[in-house]
Parts: structure tokens; sequence; C-alpha cells
């Protein structure tokens, strides 16, 4: 059976890369960096772990040393799952936040215990052939050496700074002088090189029980924070079974709560009642059920996930297939809705993806959050901290109140297709609440238009942003819109070069090698051999 076609109906500058190895990623210097490892003998993880901390110099914008991670691997035989999200401070409670209306977004009282570093170690001890330190090299050196700023990341840096500059240590790390650089200015980090050097020498050790650690809890203590090198020091990454949702034939595969991943897996699971197919691609009829359908698992994430050991509900509880067929009766072909939660039965980010010619698919995310993250970054280090604790509530009665030691809700999500048990695609739709949104976009596009991957990253996107609110992407038909408005949904255009639809990255499984795509909405690229 032809898996898709190879038509590209999508304004693009892009073109799929066929390869039996490749490495895609958001930005062209970290992808190579990723194949320079294939070239030495390394793996599909080796190159994505290059990548992933060459993001962290080359895409500060999105992620940095002090981010979260989470990865789906397929090793040649069966699917691995990690989860790198760190934990609140041990000094967090409610009562820390009792005069916040909302958990802060910036600063001090945003910043969680980063997983990312030890993300890279455990995937290298795990899968990797080539030597840790081997995988820093790129990284060290676009540090030390600097590189020249993209137009995209330069005008992303350039939006961030009036809000972060007051932030402690962000003006002296990312405002060399007073200003975010240009495009095509070097930038150099030194400090971050040395960072990414004592990392490597020590395998992660510096950071979570050494020196680096050290400073991190010392600068949080000079500002008042609670972040301790007790709470450093006692990170641990975990290993999960990812969950899964079959639609129609098959299976896509996230990692579990605490993450946002089961939004997408219960709107397929809602979608799959539905013959999306005989709706036209890009039709009125078509978005809107999709919309819809989202609208309605979002409802349910947002009420019931948080860290697993403080959940009411279980996952499998919120897939049960006859609980989806109820949520996907309250759709109304002809009207928008604000749906609530419904009752289950008791019972900016970078996203980067590789795939080597024995076998091994790698689908792995990391983010500081809300771009530069917290916007605290602990001086001499280059060390960029995420503001994930964000995620927590404030309600008392909510699963995802904040506490001491826990997990926040998760918005970074990688994810993998499988169809009869073996592996059919990893891809990732990075940015924030688009993730989830995006993941179940391309499998409706992958499944029920049978678009090849290239063009299924390309195709213009919606964004349910609150209520019947909905961003929709430059390239939509204006009837479509016009449509669309007439039952309800209250339509906000994107212009073209807004980056607040995802960036996609896959790479797809065929006979004799890969079919690996890269969108074109920002820097990303495609490489392999």
């Amino acid at each position: 059976m032809k898996p898709f076609d190879w038509q590209f109906p999508y304004p693009s500058q892009r073109m799929p890369v066929l390869a039996r190895n490749t490495v895609s990623t958001s930005q062209p210097l970290a992808a190579q960096a990723g194949l320079r490892m294939m070239l030495k003998g390394g793996n599909a993880v080796d190159a994505i772990l290059a990548s992933a901390i060459a993001l962290t110099v080359l895409e500060p914008t999105s992620n940095g040393i002090g981010s979260d991670a989470f990865c789906i691997l397929w090793d040649g035989k069966k699917l691995h799952g990690l989860n790198a999200s760190g934990r609140s401070p041990a000094g967090w409670s409610l009562e820390r936040f009792k005069d916040h209306p909302a958990m802060p977004q910036r600063g001090w009282e945003s910043v969680t215990v980063p997983g990312a570093v030890m993300a890279w170690r455990d995937l290298s001890e795990k899968f990797g052939k080539l030597p840790f330190a081997d995988l820093f090299e790129p990284a060290i050196k676009y540090a030390s050496d600097g590189f020249m700023v993209t137009p995209t990341i330069a005008r992303l840096w350039a939006s961030q700074v009036g809000d972060l500059q007051s932030q402690p240590g962000f003006a002296d790390a990312f405002m060399p002088r007073g200003r975010a650089p240009e495009p095509g200015e070097k930038f150099s980090f030194p400090a971050q090189a040395k960072t990414l050097q004592r990392i490597a020498e020590t395998k992660t050790e510096a950071f979570y029980k050494g020196d680096l650690a050290e400073k991190i809890a010392a600068f949080a203590k000079q500002h008042g924070a609670a972040l301790t090198l007790d709470d450093l020091s006692a990170h641990k990454n975990e290993w999960v079974e990812p969950i899964g949702m079959d639609y129609r034939g098959y299976t896509l595969h996230e990692i579990p709560p605490n993450g946002q991943g089961i939004a997408a897996l219960m709107a397929l699971g809602i979608l799959e009642n539905f013959d999306v197919a005989a709706h036209a691609v890009d039709s009125i009829d078509s978005l809107h059920l999709q919309i819809e359908a989202m609208k309605l698992a979002f409802a349910d994430t947002y009420e019931f996930v948080s860290d697993p050991a403080t959940m009411r509900v279980k996952p499998s509880q919120m897939l049960d297939k006859a609980y989806l067929k109820e949520r996907a009766k309250l759709i109304d072909m002809k009207k928008a809705r604000d749906p609530s939660f419904g009752q289950p039965a008791k019972g900016g980010t970078v996203y980067l993806t590789a795939a080597d010619e024995s076998g091994m698919m790698v689908s792995f995310i990391q983010s500081n959050y809300s771009g530069f993250g917290s916007g605290v970054v602990v001086p001499g280090t280059g060390i960029s901290l995420q503001n994930r604790g964000s995620g927590f509530k404030v309600k008392p009665d909510h699963a995802n109140v904040v506490a001491p030691r826990k997990r926040p809700f998760h918005t970074i999500i990688p994810g993998f297709v499988t169809r009869n048990g073996q592996p059919v695609m990893s891809f990732g739709v990075m940015g924030g609440s688009m993730q989830a949104q995006g993941h179940a976009q391309v499998m409706s596009r992958l499944v029920d238009y049978h678009q090849n991957p290239q063009a299924a990253a390309d195709a213009p996107r919606w964004r349910i942003d609150s209520g019947v609110k909905v961003g929709i992407e430059y390239g939509v038909a204006p009837e479509v819109i016009e449509a669309l408005r007439a039952r309800g949904h209250e339509l906000n255009q994107a212009d073209r070069w807004s980056t607040d639809f995802g960036r996609a990255q896959l790479i797809y499984k065929l006979e004799d090698g890969y079919c690996a795509a890269s969108e074109r909405r920002t820097d990303g690229q495609a490489v392999g051999y």
C-alpha cells in the first residue's frame, strides 16, 4: 500500500531529504552537528544529543542548559520513553504563593529543577555509541568561537529582551551590546562553552552535585529563591512506557502525564467517530471538526493532568474509547462551542528527530518553556533556567496545584507513530499548547488525507487559544475563514511570518531509508547521507 502521495500543494521553500541516515532539527547548524556524529560512527542517539546540546547555544530563544526534555525512542525492536522533567523545589508550597492570583511567569519563582542535562547522559549511556564528551564538541566550538545569528532567531531574541532584561543575569548574558544581536551578527558565549565542557568531562555530575550546582544554588539563595543544592542533587529522570491511541490503523504514541501529549490522543479518539476524510482537506467541515475535537480534549487535559502521583483520573480512563465516543456527541457541526471538562469513568521549545540505517529512530524535545524561560541566567555559566513552575495552579482543589518536589503540567511532547507494531514516523511540532494540536493535525493529514511528511508540515494550521477564540494561519482560504466565523469561531488570522503555530520536524520510515522533512516557518533543516 502506498503510504502517501508525493504532491506538495502548499507554498514552501523546502523539499524532503531522502537518505538512510537522517537528522531534522529547528536550526541548520544543529542538524549538521548531529550528522557529524553519524559520520564519526555514531548512531541516531549520538546525533540527536549532539544536535540538542548545540541547540542550547544556537537557539537560546527556545532552550538552554536549564531546560527539561522528553524522548520517545525506537531501538529497532521496541519503544522506550524518557521523562526528563524536573520537580519543584522542596521549599515550594501553596502557602508560598498565597498572595499570587496565578503562578509567576518569570523570575526565580518560576524555576524548577532542569532535567535535560541528565537526559543527555541517560540516553547516551543506554543507547549511544560515541564517548559522551564527543557529543559536546560542536556546541562548545560554537559557544567559544561564536556563530552568526539568523534573522528568525534575531527576531525572537529582540521580542523578548524588553520583558527579560531586568531578570537576574539576563542582560549580562544575552545583551552583551545592550541589545539583542542583529541578523548576521556574531554571538559568542565563552562562559557557556566552559559549562558545557564541565558537564561533558564530569558526565553531568558537576551540574547536579558539583561546582555548577553550587553556583546555581548560591545564586538562588542570593535572590531569596527556594531552589537548593539538595533539590538539584535529588533529581532523577524516569524511563516510562509511552501511551498510545489507535487511529484508523495507525497508532500515535506520546509520553504519559505530566505532559499534554494525552490531549492529542484524546482528540484522535474523538475524531475516529467521524468520517474526516469525507470532508475535503482544508475545508470548513474538516477544520471545524478537528478544532471542536481538540477543544474537548483540552478541557479534560487542563482539568485532570498533573504529576502522575497526584492525578485523580487515570490516563487509561481519559483514553477510554467509549468515553471519547460520548464526548464526540457534544460536537455540533454547525456551531463552535466552549466545552467544559467531562467525567471519565472511574477506574517558543526545540524539537529534533534522527534515524539511522540500523533502524533506530529518536523523537526528542527540550525547552525552557516561554522562550528564554524564567529569564534567570546564572552568572559566569551560561545556564539559562526554565520557567516550568509557571505551569502549576494556585487553586487548592486542583490536581496540578503547586506543591513541594512535584512535576508541573508540561507542554513539550515528542510524538511517534507506528503501524502494526512497526515504526512509521518520529515527529514533533514545538510550541507551547500548539504541540498537542499540531500532533493531531499532522496525524489527520497523514492518515485521513495521505499527505507526505513535508506537505503535512507545510500545511496551514489552526490553534485554539481559549473558549471559541482560535488563531488561524496565513494561507487558509478566505472563504473557509469566513465560514468558520459564521459558525461562531472568533478567528485571529496571523501574519505570514508568525511562529505561533509550531515548528515541525518529521522523519518517515520508507522501505530502504527515510523521508526527513523540516517545515518552512523558521530555520529548520533536514540533512542526511
